[in-house]
């Protein structure tokens, strides 16, 4: 074989080789993005997609939904007056546990509306507070999962107990995210 056929045949298959490397690379590097931004949101919507591939088109579908939100921080009034207003939900735990999950429940709603987060629907929401709450947001699935259970009558008063602390674990991510202003969009 000539040195030329021997090029001929080698060069292609490096190039083609250095092709799949970088595409090996750039998946990597998106899911390990992924990974980071969602935290154990990535694993459960690769558990319930059935596959990585559908799951971070979702991913990705989301963070683009995402994008076009208006999210902005509250002002400092804002944030006293709904640290105020989560005081007073606590207050009436004692006396009130169940009422006080729904108020805490219809409090963080508020707040993610005030912030400029859509609430027409808790799948929707939790899509939508994934992008940037990935890490809590297993807080306020459980915190609803127990608020659904109170409006049957069924949820322990220490289950009520824990939504108050799964919603509040949201509800301090939610008023103090995004203090500093956004940077304009163009």
């Amino acid at each position: 074989m000539s040195t030329g056929t021997i090029l001929a045949i080698v060069i292609p298959v490096a190039v083609v080789l250095a092709v799949i490397v970088l595409a090996i690379a750039l998946d990597r590097r998106r899911r390990n993005r992924l990974r980071e931004r969602f935290g154990p949101e990535y694993d459960r919507t690769v558990d319930d997609a059935g596959s990585r591939r559908a799951a971070e088109y979702d991913l990705g579908t989301r963070e683009k939904r995402h994008e076009a939100l208006d999210i902005e921080p509250l002002s400092s009034g804002a944030r006293e007056r709904y640290a105020a207003r989560w005081r007073g939900v606590q207050e009436q735990f004692v006396d009130r546990p169940e009422g006080a999950v729904r108020d805490a429940d219809s409090l963080v709603t508020s707040l993610m509306r005030e912030r400029g987060y859509p609430t027409e629907g808790f799948e929707q929401q939790t899509r939508d507070l994934s992008v940037e709450h990935g890490q809590t947001l297993e807080h306020y699935r459980a915190a609803h999962e127990i608020n659904t259970l109170s409006s049957s009558r069924q949820a322990t008063t220490e289950q009520l107990r824990g939504a108050m602390v799964h919603y509040r674990a949201l509800f301090d991510e939610l008023l103090s995210d995004g203090d500093a202003p956004r940077p304009d969009r163009t």
